[in-house]
């Protein structure tokens, strides 16, 4: 009888639990047995971690073999414990140095003919390890993204390499971390939308204090082409939020792009897409659409025309920057710190007091269509802006129209800078508890916002979201107080409200 003991982790959301291989050789029939919560993919690894055995040249146990992963009562899925439970039966029957394991966490999926596999969520296990103290043996498929951790990593493409290293007749060698600070600047420029000033403005101020904004207005107006701009003019991404975005496309089997790891993700999802799309879910569960855009953007175009209760999910994640998927017997939490943009239309048909006069929408069918998206949803959308045709003048205008997006994205820095360094997040994060201090205001504020309140019969949170805004108008002017001016911008970004 003999026992080898091996440690990977498993992957439950964007977490990663640690789990303890066990494998014990005993005497009787041969047998291959695990236990321990082993889903289907984990239960079909008996095959692929014999046939990887045989074709490296090892001889495989003929003895009963039982492979324990705990804790017990999780869940074990996929294919990433493959390479620890062979290397598990090769330890305990001799033909590995046992002691030859300890310290190193294994991941990846045994091809039949010795082969390893990528396998999904290396980072956010990586991660872990660094923590712990403990060294990770990757696929070579995974070692880019293993090589941003603080751990130290080593790759390999066989089990041969891993036992030959595991048993001193050749070392792997350990890779450098990188992590490169360098960005793809190849987003599009805000200088190719034509005239619309003000929606320019919004969208500066928006990237400021990481503000959701929905932009309202006719069919090719240019609202597309301005959300597409809006991570642009965002500021960089610090390491720490790189790497929580990189562990979201980790866990989905996404490959690390090392010249872009630290651009800010875009997410456009079609108005067909289901909750269960935007939000996460499937056996797994899966990160979806919210959280595929953590510490970016995600745009929601045509919003009225997603279905209703899809955007009702947005609800708590605009709020708690979290999602929680709960499955029977199985919850797991995804970061979905994300910023909204949205788009739509005035009217079903889109041309609700344009220039063109073409509209034929009934008073009727204007209140459904907008009735589809509800009033909590629109309370959580700071700045609501129409965005109209732009002159003829402007469309004549050849070359580049307005400031540049690195123009812009300067002050948007600046102003994000001194939103960290008086309270560590931005405006649009500020809490209700907290905003009194740094949204404080003088009388003659307090006087128009509460003017407004009234005409506008606005609510508690569209209050706040009006001084959240006029704080960060007042930041984009290095302004250390808001003043009414701060006030009266930040209530002009409010379209809708003014509509009531």
């Amino acid at each position: 009888m003999s026992l080898a003991i091996l440690r990977s982790r498993a992957q439950l959301g964007s977490n990663a639990p640690p789990v303890t291989i066990e494998v014990f050789l005993s005497g009787g029939l041969p047998a291959f047995s695990i236990v321990g919560m082993p889903e289907t993919a984990v239960r079909e690894s008996k095959d692929r971690v014999r046939g990887a055995i045989l074709s490296s040249g090892f001889k495989f146990p003929q003895e009963r073999i039982t492979v324990s992963l705990g804790p017990a009562d999780m869940r074990k899925t996929g294919g990433r414990f493959d390479l620890a439970i062979a290397l598990g039966i090769l330890a305990a029957g001799k033909q590995l140095p046992a002691t030859s394991v300890a310290g190193i966490e294994f991941y990846g999926e045994l091809a039949l003919n010795g082969d390893i596999r990528a396998v999904p969520g290396v980072l956010p296990a990586a991660l872990k390890a660094a923590a712990d103290g403990n060294s990770v043996l990757v696929p070579g498929a995974n070692a880019a993204e293993a090589t941003l951790t603080e751990t130290e990593v080593r790759s390999a493409a066989t089990l041969l390499e891993v036992s030959a290293h595991l048993s001193g007749s050749a070392e792997l060698e350990v890779l450098p971390q990188r992590r490169p600070a360098a960005v793809d600047s190849s987003d599009p420029d805000l200088s190719d939308v034509k005239g619309q000033a003000h929606a320019k403005r919004a969208l500066e101020v928006a990237a400021s204090g990481g503000h959701n904004i929905l932009f309202i207005g006719p069919p090719g107006t240019g609202k597309s082409m301005l959300a597409r701009r809006l991570p642009g003019i965002l500021p960089t991404m610090s390491e720490a939020e790189a790497l929580e975005t990189a562990a979201v496309n980790s866990v989905l089997g996404k490959p690390i792009d090392l010249a872009r790891w630290r651009k800010r993700p875009y997410r456009a999802p079609h108005h067909t897409a289901s909750a269960p799309a935007l939000v996460g879910g499937g056996a797994g569960p899966h990160p979806g659409e919210i959280s595929r855009a953590h510490n970016g953007v995600l745009f929601l175009d045509e919003l009225p025309e997603f279905n209703r209760n899809v955007l009702e999910v947005l609800r708590e994640p605009l709020e708690a920057g979290v999602i929680t998927i709960a499955r029977a017997g199985n919850h797991a939490d995804f970061p979905a710190n994300f910023q909204l943009i949205a788009a739509m239309n005035p009217c079903p048909c889109g041309y609700l007091g344009d220039i063109s006069g073409d509209c034929g929408c009934s008073a009727q069918r204007v209140d459904a269509y907008r009735g589809k998206i509800s009033g909590p949803l629109l309370d959580r959308i700071d700045l609501h802006v129409e965005v109209g045709r732009p002159s003829k003048q402007a469309l004549r205008t050849s070359g580049p129209s307005g400031e540049a997006s690195r123009d812009v994205a300067k002050r948007v820095e600046v102003s994000r800078n001194i939103q960290l360094s008086r309270q560590g997040i931005c405006n649009a994060r500020i809490r209700s508890n907290a905003i009194e201090k740094h949204c404080s205001l003088d009388e003659n504020c307090l006087g128009l916002l509460e003017s407004a309140v009234d005409r506008f019969n606005m609510s508690a949170r569209s209050y706040q979201r009006v001084l959240q805004v006029a704080r960060t108008v007042a930041d984009l002017a290095g302004a250390q107080t808001i003043s009414p001016p701060h006030i009266a911008e930040a209530l002009s970004l409010r379209q809708l409200d003014r509509k009531k």
